[in-house]
């Protein structure tokens, strides 16, 4: 069994930074622990690409700082894959050449580098094109070699802008085995995504962004419990809603909204559930669900910004 790295905690704190005087980060702070996937998500525009090139130094932040394990955070210093938003590769260089490069790059020798570079090839199923040209594959492939660089050379902190942009569903769970296994290795990863469905299904822990403020941080189980504990979720047979309506309004004064067929209650302090479900058996010919509210990431996500995501 492979051991895993050391624990590692990544703090941003109250970090700014401006552009021609026009503030894009407002005192930012957020915690990454290694051994966990956070997700780090916001609308376009909202910040998450500005934070990650602060964090790898491609400018400097305004104000505010970066800790790794409670010291200064060097990009210099420490083992990192970094998946920037701009892909940026050498198209006219074979596969394994510019992988073992990126490889030497990070501190291979010669010999580590190519076993990195083929290893990596084999991984996202691209053995056959080992000497080709990157311009000679499809886009969707040449995505797969940028990710590719980001895990080479075995990194401590994994830093993924936008992953899933390009691939398609089979190489979207090739790579989401690749973050998988690394965070049992207890790496420390961070990627930034408005899908939340791989959010939802990978990540511990999210960060959500908006207009260059933290919205919400933390544990996503902890997170989902908090944001449905004072809303219920009911559903009927279609030919009950007006007597449920009239229960929910007339009965006990409960706000609510269809979603889906489903009624989501807003709960007061008045009446408990158990109230409110006696008195629905009391009308209705079936109660076909009813309990405490969980809402999905996408719920949250449009709750807390609003606006369309990637499902």
């Amino acid at each position: 069994m492979e051991m895993k790295g050391v624990f590692m905690i990544l703090e941003v704190k109250g970090i700014k930074k401006s552009f021609d005087e026009k503030e894009i980060l407002h005192g930012i702070s957020f915690t990454v622990q290694s051994g966990k996937a956070m997700g780090f998500l916001g609308r376009n525009g909202a910040g998450k690409t500005t934070t990650f090139r602060c964090l790898m130094n491609v400018f400097k932040q305004t104000e505010g700082e970066f800790l790794l394990d409670g010291k200064p955070f060097d990009v210099n210093q420490n083992h990192i894959g970094y998946l920037p938003e701009e892909r940026g590769m050498y198209a006219k260089v074979s596969l394994k050449d510019q992988l073992a490069y990126f490889a030497k790059l990070k501190g291979a020798d010669n010999k580590k580098a190519a076993e990195e570079a083929e290893y990596w090839i084999d991984y996202f199923g691209l053995k056959d094109y080992t000497n080709k040209k990157l311009e000679t594959l499809s886009k969707g492939n040449q995505q797969k070699i940028q990710i590719a660089q980001a895990f080479i050379n075995d990194p401590a902190i994994i830093i993924l802008d936008e992953p899933f942009s390009g691939l398609d569903p089979v190489n979207a769970q090739i790579f989401k085995d690749a973050i998988k296994e690394a965070v049992a290795k207890g790496k420390l990863v961070i990627f930034s995504s408005h899908q939340m469905a791989y959010v939802e299904e990978m990540c511990d822990e999210i960060t959500l962004i908006d207009h260059g403020n933290i919205i919400i941080s933390g544990d996503l189980e902890e997170i989902k419990k908090k944001e449905g504990q004072d809303k219920l979720v009911l559903r009927v047979n279609p030919e009950d809603t007006a007597v449920v309506e009239d229960v929910l309004q007339n009965k006990f004064g409960l706000e609510f909204h269809i979603v889906d067929g489903e009624y989501l209650i807003t709960k007061n302090t008045e009446h408990t559930s158990n109230e409110i479900l006696k008195e629905l058996l009391n009308h209705v010919r079936e109660v076909v669900s009813f309990g405490q509210y969980r809402p999905s990431l996408q719920d949250i996500f449009v709750n807390k910004v609003g606006g369309e995501t990637n499902a």
